[in-house]
């Protein structure tokens, strides 16, 4: 082992770690890169079922890479950060077409495939694998900041590159799979973001902003900018056969390649609702019901969703895009949905405001 770090973690670790998380069982390359890109920005006992639900739907790799995008997406829907699950599904076709259906232990070459970078790669050789590598999750970081009392926000170049030479320098050669996992789980359990339970702690013998009554201030916080607010018409369209209206959102950008309710400028008023389906969508809509909006939060906005009921005329041909559908809404709770439209078309009791 490197140092002492490492040899009193594992021994926490031993006795207070996760030891049977779903990943641990039948442990390859595949169920732990699943594992890894879930847990990234979402937390354990989120991920769970997730990943409970898309291994039985998605055994393997080549089942993921031959699986119909739609299905790929509506087993994640929820779990939010789309493009995630577009990146894990293109990295399963690589895989499939340029490694014969096995994931690469090189960590280069691992780190080509889409939506898989360092951290990722390592994390899938040491505990697929049990191979030296160094992880620098967002627990990782916590717990070496505080450690080593790296002042900074991570995602700085400088804070990220001394963070990495002290995960290099800790990782042990020796029980590598428990190291990563014991690591991640001090981050979760113990030196958490926020209130820490720093005297269960193994390291806090050793810890600088322990020793200092300053774990509050590691790591340091990235710079807040207010988020801009936005706002938007959602129509649920529909017709006469109780088909409700979906359209494709593009590859890319908020919630991409997810199908979702058209929308509408919100410029128009309530009573321009039916002159703005007719001129953007070419419908004949019957009188809107307005249903009680909601504001859903992204990383860089709030977006304040204003949902609209209206009937489409009776009559009418209406064909299927590639970008849009018409679906009865147990059928569309089968496709991928971003999970406020989710809500929104399963909520019971919906408030009219009209």
């Amino acid at each position: 082992m490197s140092d002492r770090f490492a040899e009193r973690l594992l021994a926490w670790y031993d006795k207070h770690g996760r030891h049977d998380l779903p990943w641990h069982h039948n442990r390859n390359a595949y169920r732990v890169w699943v594992s890894e890109i879930m847990l990234q920005q979402t937390q354990v006992t989120t991920v769970i079922p997730y990943f409970l639900a898309f291994m039985e739907r998605f055994p393997s790799v080549r089942e993921l890479a031959g699986a119909p995008v739609d299905d790929v997406l509506g087993h994640w829907s929820g779990l939010g950060y789309y493009a995630r699950a577009r990146n894990l599904q293109k990295a399963a076709i690589r895989v499939v077409e340029d490694h014969g259906g096995e994931f690469p232990v090189d960590q280069e070459a691992l780190e080509g495939l889409p939506g898989i970078g360092r951290s990722t790669a390592a994390a899938i050789i040491a505990q697929a694998h049990d191979k030296r590598a160094a992880i620098l999750d967002g627990n990782v970081k916590r717990v070496l900041a505080r450690y080593h009392a790296i002042p900074g926000w991570p995602g700085q170049t400088s804070t990220l590159t001394r963070l990495w030479q002290y995960a290099e320098a800790h990782t042990p050669d020796e029980r590598v799979r428990d190291y990563t996992q014991a690591i991640m789980d001090l981050g979760a359990m113990v030196c958490t973001r926020s209130r820490p339970v720093c005297e269960r702690c193994p390291l806090n013998e050793d810890c600088i902003a322990f020793r200092r009554g300053e774990t509050h201030l590691y790591p340091g916080p990235k710079t807040k900018k207010e988020k801009p607010e936005k706002t938007t018409w959602m129509v649920i369209l529909e017709d006469e056969n109780g088909r409700i209206m979906l359209e494709r959102r593009p590859p890319t950008g908020i919630w991409g390649g997810l199908w979702s309710l058209p929308e509408l400028d919100p410029a128009y008023g309530p009573e321009e609702l039916r002159e703005a389906c007719e001129q953007t969508l070419g419908l004949d809509c019957g009188e809107p019901d307005l249903i009680s909006g909601f504001r859903h939060t992204f990383s860089h906005y709030h977006l304040h969703i204003q949902p609209a009921r209206l009937p489409v005329a009776k009559g009418i041909l209406i064909q299927d895009r590639p970008d849009r559908r018409w679906v009865h809404r147990d059928e569309a709770l089968g496709l991928g949905l971003p999970a406020p439209i989710r809500t929104l078309l399963t909520r019971p009791g919906q408030t009219t405001l009209l």
